[in-house]
């Protein structure tokens, strides 16, 4: 089965530590990981992200996190 390819990325706290919240064109989750890893320093490389993840477009996608979580959200959009 073939994924869709990864359009954002989303460096969000999860209860405590970062987390890297990948998701496709369309805002459906695709993987998460540690946002410390190196992946997600090469992934971002060179981007400038949005900040803050609390606009209606992310509020499915994130409905798991609260509020404050989602301001300080830290969104990529990355090339694909």
């Amino acid at each position: 089965m073939h994924n869709p390819p990864v359009k954002y990325l989303i460096l969000i706290e999860a209860g405590g530590p970062m987390v890297a919240r990948l998701f496709d064109a369309h805002r459906v989750h695709v993987l998460d990981i540690d946002a410390s890893s190196e992946e997600v320093a090469v992934m971002t490389a060179g981007l400038v992200p949005e900040q803050g993840a609390d606009d209606a477009v992310w509020s499915k996608a994130l409905e798991g996190h609260n509020a404050a979580e989602r301001t300080a959200a830290r969104v990529y959009t990355l090339d694909v």
